[in-house]
């Protein structure tokens, strides 16, 4: 079984909610990896995702507390792939040149801010917004996302809660 990493953005916890919803917990449970793509607002979402025992990385979103001290963007390997994460990753319009050139080595950029779930596989690049599992705003459904990397090849689904 390869490796599974959960990704999660846009929490807003606790002005969206009080905590992640029920239906998360069977995939965090089983996850090897957590990611935040940002706006968590404080730290008990990440105390929440820490609970599961796995490595928990989140970047800063334009809403979260200075005291998180998070990085706005970050990099690391996962499966044999490349990840970076940024939360707000720009108009949509030139998305892909724009974030390529920016992360260069990366196989799989995952970002947030829009709450609109997104998933591009293209050219060797993958675009990956999991949208948000507590505030879909406009959206149908509220979502998150699964990526599975095993020796760099990369699958990804956003999942409907």
């Amino acid at each position: 079984m390869s490796p599974l990493a959960v990704i999660l953005a846009d929490t807003h916890i606790p002005r969206r909610a009080r905590t992640l919803p029920e239906g998360l917990v069977a995939y965090l449970e089983r996850a090897d990896l957590i990611l935040h793509g940002g706006d968590l607002i404080g730290p008990s979402v990440l105390e929440e995702l820490s609970a599961y025992n796995v490595p928990v990385h989140a970047v800063r979103g334009n809403v979260d507390m200075p005291e998180l001290d998070l990085p706005e963007t970050l990099q690391l390997d996962f499966g044999g792939a490349r990840i970076a994460m940024i939360h707000d990753s720009g108009r949509k319009e030139g998305r892909r040149k724009r974030l390529g050139k920016r992360f260069p080595e990366a196989r799989v950029i995952v970002f947030g801010h829009s709450h609109i779930p997104f998933l591009e596989d293209e050219s060797g690049l993958l675009l990956l917004n999991p949208g948000s599992p507590t505030d879909k705003r406009r959206q149908p459904e509220h979502t998150f996302a699964l990526l599975r990397s095993e020796e760099g090849d990369v699958r990804a689904e956003i999942i409907a809660l």
